[in-house]
């Protein structure tokens, strides 16, 4: 049976020793959390998902939800008993404003939450989470009587929400949608159309289901200009703000999966249902990127969180199951071979994995903070910078964080050998889980496009430029230290090769776009590996410090340099390969005809 166990210590220890948690102590919500009560948050976090929710994620892959011949669904066992105690616990609003009911705590918290809620039960994750991007929709979107009636309710859990986006004949291309909304004499709208691939779409954990809803006005512009968002409740609220009459809304079907299976992925079935207009007419795109952005930061984590829990059970595996004999001579000599952690190949996948995540997680939070500061800070000049920040490193953390998260769980199965291909050890689970993150949400390739195509160039650059800057003047501020010079080498020779990729994209990709188009994917993967290579300077001056003030701390702290010292030696040298591949451009993508593959 997996395990797993989370990273309490890790959390705290980049919070407060590396990012510096001490100095948004004057932001609201961090001043409600002093590092005492922030170190309390954070384990009975992760005392919840150990005790609660890893032990249903084996389960609930295997039993997968049911839709009853009513058209409801059935979660899979203990899934309803595990969200009432996540729900009455308080972590669904732990972040939201306390103005409806919410703790109004750090959104910081709720990325930890988020990472370790997904690595003990991805399937189960998503009910909460995407309850918490519809609600930020509403707040910011929705007109007060919407926010009186949807947000209290959301923010206790009685209430779930959903995002409905993608239509059988269109996915990313949402201007072709056909989902159509009539204007009602009250002001409502009656929406017609049907929605695939809709996280959470029914299921029996809560009374009501909040659906967010792109539908096109009759009449309204062809193409994504002619967009509108809807809030389309499964229960139409009476006079009190409870679930009233039922709309017309209804799951035709639950889709058949390669992974996930806990979460009800529905067809979902709008027959003249009741919908109400959240913001402007003709805007709807506008006001659903605010979830589908907290999604994509979501969804990355989740691409670390599958990592995580594939790398503690590859680990335990590796130095528990005895094969072979080291090559430089025998380990365990009174035993019949030595345990496999010994070999180089295995030790080389283990590392690759636990190099990334450490990374990972730190630039999740550094970017999780930097969220905190744009939405609670009073500075105009910091709110730009956090701003510039969450635009550049979202699809960043999103498309980095979930190719290389999938690729980690395949890793950590190829450690159990026969053994993970046999569903009884649970690895197939995180390699089938891991792979949907890649996919939605916006699909990596179009984060690619994303970053290079729309957030390199924006305010003329000013985004790029400041992380370029901060890059660099760490690398000149520490050039010094003769422990930090084996990371700072590496890491200044890859920001340079990041440098000369976007210069280049500047020279070359305005006259000929397919050269953005082709090189887009190697330039995210360029800027994520410079991004863990920064985080991982930092990782290393933090231990530096805290091993120079506790003696205690040495020996772990000298594991988080050893790993800092692989990435830099093993994984920073893909830079080059990405540069390459950039600069070559487009001319042998494109070369071949269509109609010869």
């Amino acid at each position: 049976m997996p395990s797993y166990q989370a990273p309490v210590d890790d959390v705290l220890f980049l919070l407060n020793d590396v990012f510096g948690y001490e100095r948004y102590a004057s932001l609201p919500g961090f001043e409600d959390l002093p590092a005492d009560v922030l170190e309390a948050v954070v384990r009975e976090a992760g005392k919840l998902c150990e005790e609660v929710l890893q032990p249903l994620n084996l389960s609930g892959d295997r039993e997968g939800c049911k839709r009853q011949p009513d058209g409801s669904v059935k979660t899979p066992k203990g899934f309803r008993e595990a969200y009432e105690a996540y729900r009455e616990a308080g972590w669904i609003g732990i972040a939201a404003d306390t103005q409806y009911g919410g703790q109004g705590l750090p959104y910081t918290v709720g990325a930890v939450m988020n990472e370790f809620s997904s690595a003990a039960n991805m399937a189960f994750s998503m009910y909460p989470g995407l309850t918490m991007g519809a609600l930020a929709v509403i707040l910011k979107h929705g007109n007060d009587a919407q926010k009186q009636v949807y947000a209290p309710k959301m923010i206790e859990g009685k209430w779930t929400g959903t995002m409905n986006l993608t239509e059988p004949h269109c996915g990313t291309d949402l201007g072709l949608l056909k989902t159509k909304a009539v204007p009602q004499p009250d002001g409502s709208h009656k929406i017609t159309g049907q929605k695939i691939f809709i996280s959470a779409g029914e299921h029996d954990m809560a009374e009501n289901i909040v659906h967010l809803v792109l539908a096109r006005i009759e009449g309204a512009p062809a193409g994504t200009r002619g967009i509108s968002l809807f809030i389309v409740p499964k229960f139409t609220p009476d006079a009190q703000g409870n679930p009233g009459d039922r709309n017309g809304v209804s799951c035709g079907a639950i889709e058949h999966k390669m992974g996930i299976h806990g979460n009800a992925t529905c067809v979902m079935n709008y027959d003249d249902a009741t919908g109400y207009l959240i913001g402007e007419a003709n805007k709807g795109l506008n006001a659903m990127f605010v979830m589908m952005n907290e999604a994509r930061l979501a969804v990355g984590i989740q691409g670390l969180a599958q990592s995580e829990v594939a790398y503690q059970n590859a680990v335990a595996y590796a130095k528990d199951r005895l094969q072979g004999r080291a090559l430089s001579g025998p380990k365990s000599p009174d035993k019949a071979a030595d345990p496999i952690i010994v070999h180089p190949d295995i030790r080389r996948m283990l590392m690759e994995i636990r190099s990334f995540n450490e990374a990972a997680r730190a630039l999740v939070l550094w970017t999780a903070l930097k969220s905190d500061v744009a939405h609670r800070s009073g500075d105009a000049a910091t709110i730009q910078a956090a701003d510039d920040h969450l635009g550049l490193m979202t699809p960043v953390i999103k498309g980095v964080l979930t190719d290389t998260g999938f690729a980690n769980t395949v890793k950590a199965q190829q450690v159990f050998g026969g053994h993970g291909y046999v569903g009884e050890w649970g690895m197939d689970q995180f390699v089938r889980d891991a792979r949907i993150a890649m996919i939605y949400e916006g699909a990596n390739g179009i984060q690619a496009l994303d970053l290079v195509g729309r957030k390199l160039p924006k305010d003329g650059g000013r985004a790029v430029m400041g992380f370029f800057n901060e890059v660099g003047t760490f690398i000149k501020t520490h050039e010094a230290n003769e422990d930090l010079k084996p990371l700072l080498a590496p890491l200044k020779q890859a920001l340079g090769q990041l440098q000369q990729a976007t210069m280049w994209f500047m020279q070359n990709a305005m006259a000929k776009p397919d050269n953005a188009g082709a090189g887009s994917y190697d330039y995210m993967h360029l800027f994520g590996l410079v991004a863990l290579g920064y985080m991982w300077a930092e990782i290393a001056r933090a231990a530096l410090v805290k091993k120079a003030a506790d003696a205690t701390q040495a020996s772990r702290m000298d594991a988080k340099i050893l790993t800092a010292k692989f990435f830099m030696a093993r994984m920073m040298p893909e830079t080059g390969a990405h540069l390459a591949r950039i600069t070559s451009g487009a001319d042998n993508v494109m070369a071949l005809p269509a109609d010869a593959f």
